[in-house]
């Protein structure tokens, strides 16, 4: 586990960062980087999504995950609770951005790509932590840039990023036979969709609860297997 609490602890670090520099930072300059943030977060998704093959898998994970997801209303419940810690601190959201896309983005950046899954899966099945180390270089770097343009949410993806890659680690001997190459690359293309739509809403393009959409990283896994059992 020291790889995942290593990365987690670069992005509060970097998150945190990234907040004391937006103090001092104008908002024509913020908004500015904030639509360089949103183009660059479309570019990585559709790059994201080329790695899936199976555009069924995709469809049905969608469906499924955002039925899951509205239902129990993902969106409004981070926001409540970004609301809540932002009164319980004293500390004032950023009215460009919900807590929820800043919190969407930065773990959807941070998890989705076959480095968490690959890197979380050798530190749990040979105790090798190298790619984690890797990749808390660079979500360092990368949480301290998207917390000037996306605000506290960044920050609180630092909990995502533990329990997620916590999980695979210490579920790793169980999820391997799982997440095969084929599996990784369509939870990738998942997510990337997902991507792509928190950079359209971050330009301004569009206002989509992506947060709801999330339970669909779980659903795809889990169809990719059911399809290797026909």
């Amino acid at each position: 586990m020291i790889g995942v609490i290593v990365n987690t602890v670069a992005v509060i670090i970097g998150s945190i960062v990234g907040l004391l520099f937006k103090k001092g930072i104008s908002k024509k300059v913020t908004d500015a980087v904030m639509v360089g943030i949103g183009l660059c977060t479309v570019y990585i998704g559709i790059s994201g999504t080329l790695k899936g093959k199976n555009t069924l898998i995709l469809i049905i994970s969608i469906v499924i995950g955002t039925i899951i997801g509205t239902w129990i209303d993902i969106d409004k419940r981070i926001n409540a609770l970004g609301e809540w810690i932002g009164k319980r601190f004293r500390a004032s959201s950023d009215n460009s951005i919900s807590v929820a896309e800043g919190f969407v983005t930065a773990s959807l950046l941070f998890c989705i790509g076959a480095m968490t899954i690959v890197g979380s899966l050798n530190a749990g099945l040979i105790g090798d932590n190298t790619m984690l180390f890797t990749k808390s270089v660079l979500d360092l770097i990368s949480s301290t840039i998207l917390s000037v343009s996306l605000g506290i949410g960044v920050l609180f993806s630092a909990s995502f990023v533990f329990i997620f890659q916590g999980a695979i680690v210490l579920l790793a001997q169980f999820l391997q036979p799982i997440l095969t190459n084929s599996a990784i690359g369509e939870i990738t293309c998942t997510g990337s969709l997902m991507i792509i739509a928190l950079g359209l809403n971050i330009i301004g393009v569009t206002k989509i609860k992506v947060a709801n959409y999330l339970p669909a990283i779980i659903v795809t896994p889990i169809l990719c297997w059911i399809v290797t059992l026909i």
